[in-house]
């Protein structure tokens, strides 16, 4: 919550909007890594790597159109 004021502009607005979101909630505070950033960037590594081997024109990668 440390940065929200620099977005919202106002103190008194963040706390009044921070209050309001946080009343009767349990707050989990996560330090590790997020699972889905780190299956975001596997999955950019494997989509570079094809990308890759479809430009050398390695095997597997061939284009399969049905007009060639």
């Amino acid at each position: 919550f440390d940065e929200w004021t620099s977005v919202l502009g106002s103190e008194r607005l963040t706390g009044a909007l921070l209050d309001r979101l946080t009343h009767h909630v349990h707050i989990l505070e996560m330090n590790g890594e997020s699972y889905r950033l780190a299956t975001s960037r596997k999955r950019q590594k494997m989509n570079a790597k094809s990308n890759a081997q479809r430009e050398k024109g390695e095997p597997g990668s061939e284009n399969t159109d049905a007009t060639s």
